[in-house]
């Protein structure tokens, strides 16, 4: 199999006999992609068309300052503001200042363009926050329908949980879901964008009304946060997100937990590169998945669905191997809630990772599980593959049976979101 841009090539993934034998019809055209994980830069009016008018000079809103200093220095961002220096526009909340960097709108730059440099509304893709040109940037990577998650908010709506204002923030974290359900994915949107909402993170009964709130109007899909202690927030061991692992497994809302919604990304020092937190970017997500299988938290919640997103596959296998073997060596005195069964088990069952390049997952897709993976573009982020999604998805895929393609690309993301697409053939 031919690697592409460079990635490893890899043999025949195709056994001759087992769940990857099938048939590849030959000069097949891959299925239109349901990508479960991309992101939305907030329109700059979002929430001053929305809230009360006395927040206007509080609630979130856009303006632009030249941008000073801006460095990665090992696990975090610093910048300054320098009205001398290159244009930005910063969203600005209360006394919060955040620079919009070209790497979170990086989509039409050339590679080596993709930087740290600051970036306009005006200088980015008209994709990364309009409806309209999003559908249009869609239909060129092959994309069918599409998950978002916010930007400025963050990951799991960390940056309303850490205001002062706790009533403005519940109305931002309400206006934003309203935006999400009513404008965003609605209209010329509707079918094609997936709603994905957040909740207040500081109340689990707060969270799970929302969620309900939000479900009635047809939203499956919900951010949380991959490692809610990392926040200063209840673990999940403690049993205090019940009530919101409840309103969700009623629901059949996904939770839905992006490497980062943690606010913290593994790195070793601080003054490593930003390539050694990249590369380890998928440990979060092993880490929480580790929490979960060993929470109780899908005995009592036995329809309770989970995503990684952005978190890769390929090292989902060893990680449910050895929960097993503690499981099996160590039930004695290493498990706090005693589980019933295996912990992989409980994986087949409730979980989903998300990649967008994983060769060795590919390779491994077996004991991932062929119904446990879905797929993504990561538009409009540095990691994107767009525009050229279709060809790296055929090249990845080239020697998987046309089944298993189909439910790679499509047919697991509309079961777990429980989408209207190819009703039937999911």
């Amino acid at each position: 199999m031919r690697g592409y841009t460079g990635l490893v090539t890899i043999t025949d993934l195709r056994p001759t006999t087992g769940p990857l034998s099938g048939v590849i019809t030959p000069g097949r055209e891959l299925p239109k992609i349901v990508s479960v994980d991309d992101h939305v830069i907030e329109p700059p009016t979002l929430w001053t068309d929305r809230l009360p008018a006395k927040y206007a000079d509080v609630a979130p809103r856009v303006e632009r300052h030249g941008l000073g200093d801006l460095a990665f220095n090992g696990t975090k961002y610093t910048y300054t503001i320098d009205e001398d220096g290159a244009p930005c526009d910063w969203w600005r909340y209360e006394d919060l200042m955040i620079p919009l960097r070209r790497i979170i709108a990086a989509v039409g730059f050339p590679r080596d363009q993709v930087t740290l440099s600051p970036i306009t509304y005006d200088e980015m893709r008209p994709g990364c926050w309009n409806q309209a040109d999003r559908l249009t940037d869609m239909d060129t990577d092959w994309v069918e329908a599409s998950l978002v998650f916010p930007t400025f908010p963050r990951f799991c709506g960390q940056t309303f949980y850490e205001a002062k204002d706790r009533e403005l923030a519940d109305l931002c974290v309400k206006a934003y879901n309203d935006w999400m359900v009513e404008d965003w994915c609605g209209g010329a949107g509707k079918g094609r964008l997936i709603p994905l909402c957040l909740i207040p993170l500081w109340s689990a009964e707060e969270a799970a009304a929302e969620v309900r709130r939000n479900a009635a109007r047809g939203v499956r899909a919900v951010c949380f946060s991959e490692i809610p202690p990392h926040l200063g927030l209840p673990s999940i061991h403690s049993k205090y997100w019940d009530p919101f692992f409840d309103a969700c497994n009623e629901t059949a809302t996904v939770v839905c937990m992006h490497i980062g919604s943690s606010s913290q990304m593994p790195a070793t020092s601080a003054d490593a590169p930003a390539a050694v937190q990249a590369t380890l970017s998928f440990n979060n997500s092993m880490s929480s998945l580790s929490d979960f299988l060993w929470s109780g938290v899908f005995d009592r919640f036995t329809d309770l669905k989970l995503a990684y997103s952005e978190g890769q596959i390929g090292w989902i296998p060893y990680a449910i191997e050895r929960a097993d073997d503690v499981w099996r060596q160590h039930g004695a005195w290493a498990q706090g809630e005693k589980l019933l069964r295996p912990p992989s088990e409980y994986y087949h069952e409730h979980v989903f990772g998300c990649f967008f390049r994983d060769y060795h997952g590919v390779r491994s897709l077996e004991e991932v599980g062929i119904d446990n993976v879905t797929f993504e573009t990561d538009y409009p982020h540095s990691d994107s593959s767009w525009p050229d999604t279709k060809a790296v998805a055929t090249d990845m895929f080239a020697n998987l049976p046309d089944d298993v393609v189909y439910k790679i690309v499509r047919g697991n993301a509309i079961r777990m979101l429980s989408l209207d697409l190819d009703r039937g053939l999911d």
